[in-house]
C-alpha cells in the first residue's frame, strides 16, 4: 500500500484523501484508487467491459466490487498477489482511465509512452 500511495502521489492532478477511516486517492471528485482498512486490497478504476474478463482470467488476485459498487467502474486486487511493477501499472492505468485525455497524452509523451 505503501508503495501504491507513493507512487499515486507523484501523479498530475493526484490527490489523497482519508475518508471513513481510508486512504483513497482522487482526480477532482472522482476516486481512482481505495484501499481497504488494513491496507491488503486496492480498489482502483477499470472499464466495465472488461472487469469481468480480468477477473475470471487472474481470480487469486483480482475480484469484482460488492454489489452496491457494481455500478461503478472498478475492481478490487489483492495486493499481497502482485508484484512493484504490476502494482504501478495498475495505479497507472486506473489514474489515466480518469483524468482528461490530453492529460494522460502529456504524461504519456513525457515518458516515452507510444499509444
Amino acid at each position: 500500500m505503501d508503495e501504491a500511495r507513493a507512487f499515486a502521489r507523484t501523479l498530475p492532478r493526484s490527490s489523497e484523501a482519508f475518508v471513513r477511516g481510508r486512504v483513497k486517492f482522487r482526480i477532482g471528485r472522482i476516486v481512482y484508487l481505495s484501499f481497504s482498512r488494513d491496507g491488503s486490497v486496492m480498489g482502483f478504476a477499470f472499464p466495465k467491459a472488461w472487469r469481468e474478463a480480468l477477473v475470471e482470467s487472474e481470480p487469486d488476485k483480482f475480484s469484482l466490487p460488492s454489489e452496491s459498487d457494481m455500478r461503478y467502474h472498478w475492481v478490487h486486487v489483492r495486493l499481497d498477489a502482485i508484484d512493484a511493477e504490476e502494482l504501478h501499472d495498475l495505479v497507472e492505468d486506473a489514474w489515466a482511465f480518469c483524468v482528461p485525455k490530453r492529460v494522460a497524452e502529456e504524461y504519456a509523451a513525457e515518458r516515452g509512452y507510444r499509444g
